[in-house]
């Protein structure tokens, strides 16, 4: 399964940024060990259901230490018995733009 998630605190630094809390976030996802990649937007993370949805709680919880509130906006690509699929659907859609 792929998720694709965001975790955002609902205070941020004095100037209102977000991104020391976001990056403790996406160093649980890095140290996890499972494939995963950080973009603008999300962090997409791949593995089976209990390990990839351990991670993201546990990402939901080192921001729950800074900010007493928390978003969370996650989707899922289930799809039972394909593994490395973060980086094959797009190699698929790059070859499709390709032909």
């Amino acid at each position: 399964m792929i998720v694709a998630f965001s975790i955002s605190p609902t205070s941020g630094d004095e100037t209102g940024g977000v991104s020391e809390a976001v990056a403790a976030a996406v160093r649980v996802v890095r140290e996890s060990g499972l494939p995963n990649e950080t973009n603008a937007m999300f962090t997409n993370i791949e593995g089976d259901w209990d390990e990839v949805m351990a991670v993201v709680k546990r990402a939901v919880e080192v921001v729950a230490e800074v900010s007493p509130r928390v978003g969370l906006v996650l989707k899922a690509d289930i799809r039972p018995g394909f593994t490395g699929q973060l980086t094959a659907k797009v190699e698929r859609v790059e070859r499709a733009l390709e032909g």
